[in-house]
């Protein structure tokens, strides 16, 4: 029982900015302890213009607060080095090139323990603290950690985007429902991930039916292929009775009996074997899709589920440029013409000959990509790539 008191005391010696025993210990206005040069540290790296705050509980002070020696801390804290006692190592906290790091702390970062859609900031377990604590962050939607919450910020407001556009298939924030999203069709992102949600549990079934009917043809092959390493035994088994009672002269004969049975039976058993393989590589595929899907489904990032049906080209295209698209389910071939400088967009049916089927004409005002807009995580049937252009005289 005295062990474990010794051990309460350490901790709560223990500043929550370097995670080792206090040194020089003060105290701030609202009661919390941190070292003297750690929280002189953090003030210091704080925006002048913006009041100063404790990192734990976020209070704010104005103006900046006078740092004075907690002499009776800093006994304390002495009397347990004596013990022997000293703060346990935290290396396995910390935030290393893979992890998420708490953008709350500072000098060296610990992992986060959550990320935060509202507030676009990822805290560790203890700057985490007041979003359980404090009404003011009831509504904060907390995530698993996620590096890429900036894309659930509006690079033209800097707004969280909690609005879809059904009109342009995209998020958006509530400014652009104001602005050039005005009289499109919105819903709130969370409402369309439902949405999303239910189609993506109708495919995930059709891609378990399509599994176990790939299972049971896979069954009947194996099948198949002891029946004809049987019938083929069978075969040699009988024709090595018939002709051992023949002559010598017509042992020849059996023996080419006997390899042209070998023959059909290693060809007949390639080819299901073949065939056996490939359900087998479409199995696997399909096991992956499933699992991408289920990993996606899973995701509690809206943006990042939605922005899984659409495919841009890495680099933006400036000049003149010209691409074919062949798309699957009506199998026909689009051209796409391009001149940036001109202004000029325009799109053709390929066929034996070329139609134009729309031409645009504007001003680019900014970058343009190649894109495809496919919808591949609820149609197994759909497809679409760029090919070599035809020459269509």
């Amino acid at each position: 029982m005295a062990q474990q008191g010794i051990q309460l005391d350490e901790e709560k010696l223990c500043c929550s900015i370097c995670l080792d025993l206090l040194k020089d210990p003060v105290t701030i206005p609202c009661g919390h302890n941190y070292c003297m040069n750690c929280i002189k540290s953090h003030w210091d790296e704080e925006d002048p213009k913006k009041l100063h705050s404790c990192p734990q509980c976020r209070q704010e002070f104005i103006p900046r607060p006078s740092l004075v020696k907690n002499t009776m801390l800093a006994d304390l804290v002495e009397e347990l080095k004596k013990m022997g006692l000293q703060a346990a190592p935290a290396d396995h906290c910390y935030a290393g090139p893979e992890d998420v790091a708490c953008d709350a702390c500072t000098g060296r970062k610990l992992k986060a323990l959550k990320s935060c859609l509202q507030c676009v900031v990822s805290y560790c377990e203890q700057h985490l603290q007041p979003h359980y604590e404090s009404p003011a962050f009831e509504k904060h939607k907390l995530i698993d950690p996620s590096k890429k919450l900036q894309e659930n910020i509006c690079t033209r407001h800097n707004e969280v985007m909690k609005i879809f556009c059904q009109t342009d298939q995209h998020c958006i924030c509530y400014l652009c429902s104001m602005d050039e999203h005005k009289g499109h069709n919105t819903v709130p992102a969370a409402a369309e991930r439902i949405e999303r949600q239910k189609e993506l549990g109708v495919s995930r079934q059709k891609i378990q039916q399509r599994i176990q009917n790939r299972e049971k043809d896979e069954k009947v092959l194996q099948l198949e292929v002891k029946a004809i390493n049987l019938s083929a035994d069978n075969a040699v088994r009988d024709s090595e009775k018939i002709f051992t009672d023949l002559i010598r002269l017509i042992e020849k004969r059996s023996s080419d009996v006997k390899q042209q049975i070998r023959s059909q039976q290693k060809s007949e058993a390639s080819r299901v074997k073949e065939l056996q393989k490939e359900l087998e590589e479409e199995i696997s595929e399909l096991r992956r899709q499933d699992a991408e899907r289920e990993q996606l489904s899973h995701t509690e990032d809206h943006t990042h589920f939605l922005l899984k049906s659409q495919v841009l080209s890495q680099e933006s295209l400036t000049g003149r440029h010209y691409w074919e698209v062949e798309w699957s389910p009506q199998s026909s071939t689009v051209g796409v013409y391009l001149d940036h400088r001109a202004g000029i967009l325009c799109f053709y049916n390929i066929s034996e000959t070329m139609t134009l089927l729309h031409r645009v004409q504007t001003t680019f005002t900014q970058p343009l990509y190649a894109g495809l807009r496919t919808y591949s995580i609820l149609s197994l049937r759909s497809s679409a790539e760029f090919c070599e252009p035809k020459d269509k005289c």
